[in-house]
């Protein structure tokens, strides 16, 4: 994929921020719209339909998940936020010392890295993601938070990242991959199987990876928590055809669309799509595409894993398990990995 040139990035710290805490580097690699209409061709042209779920965070959409976190019936950022903040200092005695650099794929508003930083104290924080906006608060917030802790930030598809950028702070240090959120369920397990691979080029041979896994519960629980009463998740998926429509010339209405997400026991995945409510043909990213009434666009997966099965798959991509920590009602886990000697 090809990559819109890097910028170099500073920013001002917010009012009261330490005196001491140097300024948060931003590479800016977010892909160039060809890119991203490359990826909506191939995603449409595609049974069913489905579009990478990065796609849905623009600044708009970043904030709309934030409000989707504190739902009432999505729990899985609450559980996990409690989980690290009683089991970061175990972590970091996991972990020794010298502490690693800590990379964290999709990093969002970085929540959930707080209380790993202050039980780590790691010389660094590297936040990958996709939004631009969220990433620029995120920086200064954590690096006023935590001065003596050099913060960089990467715009970018981390899925498709080759490589790290240049100016990685701390090069020749461990590096320890933080991927919370059970994010690794947007994907389908052959794709999760290649990041997971992806994860050890990048973190390096010596690398280590902690990440979150959303169990299986009952099915009542998962469909309310990614189609919650108020509509925030409604509102988040239609935000998707907005931004496409602004950044790939497309006339699709959002208005045209009614979401669902639903159960896939074979899977053991929510589905989430936009289901076109009457035939309808649509412009977008430099094509004509036809809707019957009643197809779906996949906008997003999130499967749900076992422990067991979370490991089977890991050790497909050259992993092993170190640690698990979980919490009380045994929803969630954490999963500290090390590379497998023989991957």
């Amino acid at each position: 994929m090809t990559r819109s040139p890097a910028s170099h990035n500073t920013a001002t710290l917010p009012a009261g921020a330490a005196a001491t805490a140097p300024t948060p580097l931003l590479i800016d690699l977010h892909p160039a719209p060809a890119d991203m209409a490359a990826l909506v061709q191939t995603g449409l042209a595609q049974r069913p339909r489905r579009l990478p779920a990065w796609m849905l965070y623009d600044a708009e959409g970043s904030r709309l998940f934030e409000a989707i976190c504190e739902q009432p019936e999505y729990s899985l950022t609450r559980t996990e936020v409690a989980l690290l903040q009683r089991c970061s200092p175990a972590i970091a005695t996991a972990l020794g010392q010298p502490a690693p650099v800590v990379l964290e794929f999709g990093a969002g508003n970085a929540r959930k890295a707080g209380p790993l930083l202050q039980a780590l104290q790691p010389p660094a924080y590297v936040a990958l993601d996709i939004s631009r906006s969220a990433l620029e608060h995120t920086c200064r917030s954590l690096q006023s938070a935590h001065p003596a802790c050099a913060v960089m930030g990467v715009c970018c598809d981390y899925g498709a990242a080759e490589q790290l950028p240049e100016g990685l702070p701390w090069p020749q240090r461990r590096r320890l991959g933080f991927y919370p959120g059970s994010s690794i369920g947007n994907f389908d397990p052959g794709e999760a199987t290649g990041l997971l691979r992806q994860f050890r080029r990048l973190l390096g041979p010596e690398g280590l990876l902690l990440i979150g896994i959303d169990q299986p519960k009952a099915v009542e629980r998962l469909e309310s928590a990614y189609n919650d009463a108020a509509g925030v998740s409604a509102a988040f998926a239609r935000n998707l055809l907005v931004r496409l429509n602004r950044e790939l010339a497309g006339d699709l209405d959002p208005d045209a669309f009614t979401y669902q997400a639903r159960w896939e026991p074979q899977q053991s995945r929510i589905a989430m799509a936009l289901v076109s409510d009457r035939p309808q043909e649509v412009q977008l990213a430099g094509r004509r595409w036809r809707f019957n009434a009643g197809e779906e666009l996949i906008t997003e997966y999130s499967v749900k894993y076992s422990p067991a099965a979370f490991l089977e798959l890991a050790a497909s991509a050259g992993w092993r398990p170190l640690q698990r920590w979980s919490d009380p009602h045994n929803d969630l886990s954490l999963h500290l990995l090390g590379q497998a000697d023989s991957a």
